[in-house]
Parts: C-alpha cells; structure tokens; sequence
C-alpha cells in the first residue's frame, strides 16, 4: 500500500480551521496575520479552534513579524505563548529561533521545546532563512524537534524540491520533513515525487467579499487599501480537490 500524505492546511480563522477539516485536512496550523508571514492567535481564537475542529491543532508561536532573532522580552513572550497554547490544548507548537549570523538558535530552540512538552514541535520556515540549510537541518534534529517546515531554501516547494529531497535524505529519519510553500492541488504530485516527503503545508486561502454593505471609500485602516471588504479563507471544496490530487498521486 501506498504511503498515505498528511495534509496540514494554515488558517486564521474558525471558519477555515472548519473547512479545513471537513476537506479532509488531518491538521491546521493557526496563526494570524498571514500578510506577514504569520504571528501568534489570540488565546479566544486558539480556544475556539480547539472547541470547532477534532483535527490536530498546530499553533505558531511568533511574537512579532519580521526576522526571526528575538531579543530577550521577545522570548519571554515566546515562553508564555507556548505556555498558553499548552493550556488550550493544542496538539503542538510551531516556532523558529536564528541567531543574528543566520543560524539556528539551539539553546533557546532547546528551552522551547523542552517547555512545550508533552506537546510536539514543528521548526517553521525560519529555516528557509537559514544561512546553511544542512548545517541548521543537524542544529533542529539536535534540539528535539519532531518535524520541520521547508521550501528547500526558495521561494516556492517546486523551485526547492531537489532540496527538499536532499533534506530528506539528510534527516536519516531523525526528524520529519514537511514540505510548505505553494503546494496547490495541479502541482503537489510532482512535488510529492520529487520530494519523497508524507506531510505537506498548504495554504489554499481564497478571497472573500466581506459582507457589509456600507464602505467608506474615503478611509483604509490597514497598510493594504480596500482589505478591510475583503477577507482571505480556505474553502472545503478546495481543500477536498488537493486531498483527491494527493490520493490520485498516492494510488
């Protein structure tokens, strides 16, 4: 039998968290602020995911955007983030420590992970930032995290998917490799060949007219003009349509 590929969708929502798994997602991570890359939730919003979704929850724990060097408040925030998300029930914490000469931060990754616990612990795409993929790909096995999140360094999974792969190798089993970046449902069988990895990051949002009927044209809140009447979701349909790619590619 064919190895069977988890699927983990991002969301920000309880509606997407929702739609995510009636797609059949196996996991979400839960952020906000996807515009920037992703920051921490809300203590409601984690407790309503919890509350809607019997999938595996993920939450990010990211205090700011931006870099991934964290000065001392940063990290304590960090601490009491994961802390919270532990309370909450979440399923696992994802988080990534650099140091200002681009690699990895092992003793504060360490001091997270070891807080984290029973829960388990995803390094994200700070790796990507990495100054050398597989020098930080033997720092996070030596810290105990039990998964990482990577495009191969690029942009997108198919430009980095030799690296990828080469990552797979690499890790020995020591850690599992999740692929993340553009993973679209035309797209995720050869980057699933390629890559050789079981687990994959989707992100899948669609934009959604919001459904006020006043607009004020006059004034825009966010550093995006006109977001405010539009809203990023991940839809069922569209969730459902990678999962049927990714059992077609698996048959």
């Amino acid at each position: 039998m064919a190895e069977q590929v988890l699927i983990e969708v991002c969301v920000d929502s309880v509606a997407s968290a929702i739609a995510a798994e009636r797609g059949g997602a196996a996991r979400v991570e839960l952020c906000s602020d996807l515009v920037e890359g992703g920051v921490t939730p809300s203590a409601g919003l984690i407790e309503a995911v919890r509350d809607k979704i019997s999938i595996g929850l993920q939450v990010i724990v990211r205090p700011r955007g931006g870099d991934f060097c964290y000065q001392p408040e940063e990290f304590e925030i960090m601490q009491k983030d994961v802390a919270l998300a532990k309370e909450l029930g979440a399923d696992s914490v994802v988080f990534g420590v650099l140091n200002a000469n681009g690699h990895v931060d092992t003793d504060r990754t360490r001091e997270l992970i070891e807080q984290a616990r029973p829960m388990k612990v995803t390094f994200h795409r700070a790796f990507d930032m990495s100054a050398d993929l597989f020098r930080s790909l033997d720092d996070v096995c030596a810290t105990g995290a039990d998964r990482l999140l990577t495009s191969g360094g690029e942009q997108d999974c198919l430009q980095g998917a030799d690296t990828i792969a080469q990552l797979v190798g690499a890790s020995r089993g020591r850690i599992t490799i999740m692929a993340g970046g553009s993973i679209v449902h035309n797209n995720v069988a050869e980057i699933l060949e390629r890559t050789g990895v079981s687990e994959i990051h989707v992100g899948l949002s669609t934009p959604v007219a919001s459904p006020m009927l006043y607009r004020n044209p006059r004034v825009s809140l966010g550093k995006a003009p006109g977001r405010e009447y539009q809203r990023m979701q991940v839809l069922e349909q569209d969730v459902r349509k990678l999962q049927n790619a990714v059992s077609l590619a698996r048959a």
